[in-house]
Order: C-alpha cells, then structure tokens, then sequence
C-alpha cells in the first residue's frame, strides 16, 4: 500500500503525542501506545492534567475496578460539572463561528456563548425543572443548539438528543423512551433554498411541551403549551453549575444493534474526556484551532465536536447549510479551519464535482474521517485540497464515547487505513473459532475511560458481556466491527459482524428496516443487507424479499420500499437495489444468513 503522507520534523516536534512522549521518555510511538494501555491510570492521569478537567472535588481513585472491568467506575470520589472545562480559554477568544446559508460569517466569544449558555441554564428553572429532568433537542447543529446542550448539562439535565433527519415514528421511539419533560426544536429547516417543516414532524411525535426557534418566514400557530424560544429565554446570565458524581448521566444518545428498538445510550460527566482525549492526541487540536466537522448532536459526533473542541480551547465551526456545494467551501476557507472531518461519501461527491478545487485550504492541518469506510483514491483527493495533509480515519461508537482504531500526525498516513489502536484503549481480533487472528471481530479490552456501563433500554452486561470469550484471562467487550490487522501493522475496516449497518453515516439495524419493508403489501418477508463496493465507497443498502401475489412491476415495488424507508425511517437511508427471492437462507435455528445473501450478490 503506498503511504500518501510522511510527518515532518516540524510537525512531529510541535504535536500533543510527541510532547507527551517527551515528558515520559519514549522513544517510538509504538512504546508509548503500549504503555497508554498497559498504564492506564498513568495515561488517563497524566491526559486529564493536560486537559485541565476542573473538578469542584478532586477524585480519591481515578480507577475503581471493585465491581469488575465490566463495571469500572473512573474518578471516584470527585464532583464536577464537564462544561466548566469547556470554557477555560480567554473570554475574547472565539468559542463559535458560523455562517447561515447565504449569510456570512458570525464570531461569538467565549464570553458571549458562556453567557448564552446560562441564561438557558436560568430557562430552565423558571419553567419548573429540576436537576435530574430530561430536555430533549431535535434540531440542526446551530449556535442555538450547541448552547442548550451545554446549558442542559450544566442544570443537571440530562440531554436526549435526536437527528433532525428522523421521521415522526423514529422521533416517538426516543421520546418514548427518554421521557423528556421540555423539547428543543426549531419551527423550519432551510437546506438548498427549501424550508422544510420540523416543529411539525415533533408534534406528530406526541412530543411533550415544545421549545421552538424561529426560523420560517411567519411564525407557525403553535400549540396552546409550546413556546418561542425568545419568550422562553431568562434575561439572567448568571449561572453557578450543578456540581455532580462523574458517573451522573449527561447525554442519553441511541445507537442501534441488532434488534429493532435503538439502544438509549447515557453519557456520563467522564465520556467528554475520551472525546477531548482523541481530540488532542489523535486529531491534534492545539488552542486557537479552528474546528469543523459538519453533524448532528444526535449522531455521537454532535457532542464529540463540541468537547473535543472547546476542552482543547479551540473553536466549533458550524456551518447552516448542506456541506455539498461552493458556499461550504467559502465557510472552510474563509473561517480558517484547521481541522475537517467528513464522511467519505461527501468527499466522493465532491471529486465528482470539483467543487472545492477552487478554495483556499491550506490552513487545514489534518483531517478526519469516520462513519463509514473509504476510499483511497478518494481519500489521497481529499488530502490534495488542503495542500497535502493526513487523514485521521476514525472508527468507534457512541457505547465508546469516541475512536478505538485511528490514526495520528505522528506516523506516515496511509489512505483508508487506521495507524493505530486508539491511545488509552485496546482490542484483540478474534477469528471464528474464538483464536487471536489478523483478521476476525473486534473485542474491546477494559477498563477504557468512555465505555459504557448502563443502558435505559437493554441490559448493558446481556448486550456487551454475556457469552463473549476471555482472551489471555481478560474480559473482552462486544462490539461487532470486523478488522483486518495489514503486514506493516496497520489495520483496515471490513464492515459488520452482526446485523448493523451504516448507511450515510448512520448507524441503524437491519431489523429497524426490516419491520418497515414487511409493511407493505407485496411483502411476505425481508431482509436488509449493506454491501460495501469494491472501490470501498460507503455502504449501500441491498433489500432482498419474498413477495406476495401483486400486479406490481419490478420498477414500482422498488419506488415502494425507497418512499417507505423515507417516510418511515430517514431520507437519508437510499435503497440501492430490490432484489426477489423465493426463500430467505436461514440458519437452523431461522437466523437469516446475511452472508449468504452477500455471495448471492456476487454469484448470481
């Protein structure tokens, strides 16, 4: 494989990594990850010191494995509030930058959005919650977000996050589940010149009172409990933070399995830390920095940007609109942003365009990509627009709270592929029979600062624990990636072991898709499958069915199922081919055989 990227001196030489070397007396990267995963607490300690996490109470033992590594408790003994360590630059440094879609560019202050945030946090109080209430947000990545995210946080109200992108039914799934007492939307989306309706789609959702920004021309008749989000707004900004146990639930984001109802995952006052730690060792974000990474605070990225980011004291750049056409490219180049992170099908859009052949980013320093696999000849494109820079290939889970396979600015970049265990963390490659293998499914070994411990919905040990084998007498954690580990130690993605699947970045379970193909009426039974290309582009969603009588052609029973998933699951879901079949292949126990449906795909 041919490495598309050498570190040089300088850039070596001024990186969090080696820095972190130096102070410890390594040598090699390979020694110092080594010990990042041996030493722990060394590691986590010393990270934690780096990033300056400020706690009301300093934590009597940063690692308490008394219940077992299933259940590792971090920062015992402590009280905190992780926003505090979100606002610890200078108050004229720029904390914000976005830009509206044929607007132009907007600066806030750490000063202004510290205020902002708290006059939220003031909100929420004079509408009656209390520490410990659930705020839901089903709303694009804004200013307005980002501040009542971090105000929730900062109130002791844990923040269920929802994608804007999701249907009405999706929407009542997580509601359901979270019970929020307020909701956070905004009355219109605007993507390329449309104004599409959301406060409506959260109505539809049965969703309890509703907070809803202003975005449309008029100003929707809301219902007789909701509120504008002005009215709603405390003139006070002045907030004391509510001081908590680090183990107390920040977020609640969902992430789906293998059954149909999404897991609802919590995030504790620690998982910020995995967040900022990848943030400063693997994406080297350095103070001042400038961040941009377009997402949603209901995919784990929302919030990982926002950590990794403001811990680091560097700036969230977020631009309003569809990151596809010239005006993101401007953004880019006009904020100065030094960090990007896409997903591969962006990028591929974008070599098919030129769009963003004609911008100036040379400021970018690296940049990330995560969500589903990639491309090398796309990915070496990528690199070319920002004058030469590495990608940071990033691959981990909201359960994680961030990477568990990465890369660095301190290693030569190969393109679509992972330099590296993440730092503080470490997996194993099981094959079929359960041996260490090169190639096979990716077992987390913890404790790792940022895994879960609790589910709302699930039981955690029954999901991650239950039936997985130990490896050299070490508990091994279920995640459901497959690896292959390359001869220069290198490792690259091979997509699923279990039923899930990514599709535009989502994760959902084909059991989700599969109970809403069933519905319609040509359908007796289905199932879905991700197949990803050869050219190792992003997954592409393959439904395979056995039909019902139906005077359906071909060509309409596939426009069924496309309007279906749309409707019912997320837009954003495309189905790539409807493929008939007299049986489904089953296992004796009447598991459908995935795999053979794969290999049916390539020997028809």
């Amino acid at each position: 494989m041919e490495t598309s990227w050498y570190p040089t001196d300088d850039v070596l030489k001024s990186s969090n990594i080696y820095q972190m070397m130096l102070a410890n007396d390594f040598e090699s990267y390979k020694e110092f990850w080594k010990w990042s995963a041996t030493e722990k607490e060394s590691f986590w300690e010393q990270t934690i010191k780096n990033l300056q996490i400020q706690f009301y109470q300093p934590y009597t033992s940063l690692l308490d494995v008394s219940k077992g590594v299933e259940r590792a408790s971090w920062l015992k003994g402590s009280k905190l509030n992780i926003v505090d360590s979100c606002f610890q630059n200078s108050d004229e440094s720029i904390a914000l930058i976005f830009q509206t879609e044929g607007g132009s560019l907007e600066k806030v202050s750490q000063l202004a959005l510290e205020k902002y945030v708290n006059q939220i946090a003031n909100s929420f109080t004079e509408q009656g919650l209390t520490p410990g209430d659930r705020i839901a947000i089903d709303m694009p990545m804004t200013l307005e977000a980002v501040a009542i995210y971090l105000a929730g946080i900062k109130a002791g109200h844990p923040v269920v996050t929802i994608a804007d992108s999701f249907s009405s039914n999706e929407i009542a799934i997580r509601l359901k589940i979270t019970k929020p007492k307020l909701v956070f939307t905004q009355d219109f989306l605007k993507r390329a010149g449309k104004v599409l309706p959301l406060y409506e789609k959260v109505i539809k959702a049965d969703a309890p009172r509703t907070v809803v920004i202003h975005e449309g021309q008029e100003k929707s008749s809301l219902r007789p409990n909701d509120l504008y989000f002005k009215e709603f707004l405390s003139v006070n900004d002045q907030f004391e933070s509510v001081i908590q146990d680090p183990d107390e639930t920040i977020t609640v984001l969902f992430s789906s399995g293998t059954t149909g109802e999404p897991k609802a995952i919590p995030w504790t006052h620690s998982t910020p830390i995995k967040c900022a730690s990848d943030g400063y060792y693997h994406h080297n974000i350095q103070k001042d920095d400038v961040v941009c990474w377009p997402t949603n605070l209901g995919w784990m990225m929302g919030p990982w940007l926002i950590f990794a980011s403001l811990i680091n004291k560097a700036t969230v750049a977020l631009y309003y609109g569809a990151p596809m056409g010239i005006e993101f490219g401007s953004f880019v180049q006009d904020a100065e942003v030094n960090m990007l992170g896409v997903v591969p099908s962006i990028v591929r859009q974008w070599k098919n365009t030129g769009t963003m052949e004609a911008f100036d980013w040379s400021k970018i320093n690296c940049f990330s990509s995560t969500g589903e696999a990639s491309n090398p000849e796309e990915m070496k494109y990528l690199m070319q627009l920002g004058n030469n820079k590495p990608i940071i290939e990033y691959c981990g889970g909201t359960e994680i709270g961030g990477g568990y396979v990465t890369s660095t600015i301190v290693q030569p970049n190969i393109a679509s592929t992972f330099s590296t265990q993440a730092l503080g963390g470490e997996f194993i490659l099981l094959d079929e029979n359960n041996k260490a293998s090169n190639k096979g499914e990716m077992f987390l070994i913890p404790p790792i600062i940022g895994l879960s411990n609790s589910l709302l919905n699930r039981d955690h040990f029954k999901v991650y624990y239950e039936g997985i084998p130990t490896y050299m007498g070490k508990v091994l954690r279920k995640h459901g990636d497959e690896l292959v580990k390359l001869e220069n130690g290198y490792y690259k993605a091979q997509g699923r072991a279990d039923d899930a699947m990514n599709l535009g970045g989502i994760k959902v379970s084909s059991i989700q898709i599969e109970e809403v193909i069933n519905k319609l009426d040509f359908v007796k039974e289905s199932a879905a499958i991700a197949v990803s290309p050869s050219d190792g582009g992003p997954s592409q969603l393959v439904l395979y069915i056995v039909g019902r009588a139906s005077g359906f052609s071909e060509e309409e029973k596939l426009k069924g199922a496309k309007n279906i998933i749309r409707e019912r699951l997320n837009p954003l879901f495309k189905v790539e081919k409807l493929v008939e079949i007299d049986q489904l292949p089953r296992t004796a126990s009447g598991k459908v055989m995935r795999r053979t449906l794969r290999d049916l795909l390539k020997d028809p």
